[in-house]
């Protein structure tokens, strides 16, 4: 059996692709696998780095905001799509793979249109609530669309009824024990707050979670457990002035990046994070109770989108981001705090939206696809 992967651009469209390209693996240790991506994105690190052979293509996204200089690069892209379809019938005819899975990022359009025009099956996973544009135009090309979420049916046009799969979460994640996990990390009884931006940080959070920490932790009745991020080094010294004293204070916990998230998420009481796709999936299979600030710098809003599939099921707190600052972070985290029951009802409503076996849905969609194929 050979499948073919497209996913590229981002952690949240390569991770899922190889968790999956894994489960396949496992069932089929001889299966032939192959990925395309880009030369210049993470793909081209994490894919080889996970053992599994990789092709480019020549392939940037459009700019969405009209500047001059965007015009630009815009004209260098159209240029670029017609190689890379090229490049992708080449790979796909020399290849010759019995399905193609688009995961998402702009390098999937050009790979999963040539494919369905070949006539080989295949099948698009979308991430978000609000599908991104080329799997908005795909979804009315390819065999299958699968998705996280139902709320983005909604949006695509595909030949047949979408398959909602979730989105694979780490086996860690769902084999964490909480209460190993607290021991681990050396907390009591007080209920910890984990609060993130991303690897690289995100400022609005970062700031916010400064005020609130300034303002909470002489009364040391939680934990704060907060990962500001490559550009967000700054908060430590930002903390330091107005009188935090995190050498003293053991129930300050101040991170650049969190690499053991399954253990401090499953020691958490309340998390407040962005809403990636990816995270949204690790709170609902955890089953935690969460603020959720979706990024506005991204592609059609669909953090926000995503965040309102929680919001809508009383599964999680919004806060947009034009409307965060210190204090109502601090209002919305003491009203979690000091009432564990909504805490309780926040994170059961998150875990029944939990789907732990996606891997395994796509699987069998791959597989399903691949007996036609044959």
């Amino acid at each position: 059996m050979k499948i073919l992967f497209a996913a590229g651009g981002t952690g949240g469209h390569i991770n899922p692709a190889l968790a999956v390209a894994g489960t396949v693996r496992e069932h089929h240790p001889d299966a032939q696998i192959l990925f395309v991506g880009t030369a210049e994105k993470m793909e081209a690190r994490l894919v080889p780095a996970a053992g599994y052979d990789f092709r480019t293509i020549d392939i940037t996204g459009f700019q969405r905001k009209l500047t001059l200089e965007n015009i630009k690069r815009n004209i260098g892209t159209v240029s670029k799509l017609l190689k890379s379809s090229a490049q992708a019938k080449k790979i796909l005819l020399e290849f010759q793979p019995d399905v193609v899975v688009g995961f998402g990022g702009y390098v999937s359009g050009p790979v999963l249109r040539m494919a369905a025009k070949l006539g080989f099956k295949t099948a698009i996973h979308e991430q978000n609530a609000f599908p991104g544009k080329t799997n908005k135009v795909l979804s009315s090309e390819v065999d299958r669309v699968m998705l996280t979420v139902q709320e983005a049916e909604q949006y695509l046009h595909p030949k047949q009824p979408c398959i909602v799969t979730g989105l694979p979460v780490r086996g860690e994640l769902l084999r964490a024990d909480r209460t190993l996990s607290r021991f681990e990390l050396g907390l009591d009884d007080r209920p910890l707050v984990l609060s993130m931006g991303g690897s690289l940080g995100a400022e609005a959070i970062n700031r916010a979670m400064v005020e609130v920490i300034a303002r909470h932790h002489k009364q040391a009745n939680c934990y704060f457990m907060h990962a500001m991020g490559q550009y967000g080094l700054w908060v430590r010294d930002a903390l330091k002035e107005k009188g935090v004293d995190l050498a003293a204070e053991k129930h300050v916990i101040i991170r650049e990046y969190i690499d053991d998230m399954y253990r401090c998420m499953a020691a958490a009481d309340v998390v407040v994070c962005r809403s990636g796709a990816s995270s949204l999936s690790e709170i609902e299979a955890m089953g935690r109770a969460s603020i959720l600030i979706p990024s506005p710098n991204v592609a059609e809003n669909h953090q926000y989108h995503n965040a309102m599939a929680l919001v809508s099921k009383e599964a999680a707190v919004l806060i947009e981001e034009k409307e965060l600052t210190g204090e109502r972070l601090s209002q919305e985290l003491e009203r979690l705090l000091n009432d564990p029951a909504r805490r309780e009802r926040l994170a059961k409503n998150a875990k029944q939206l939990a789907i732990t076996d996606a891997n395994e849905r796509i699987y069998q969609v791959i597989i399903e696809l691949a007996g036609q194929g044959a």
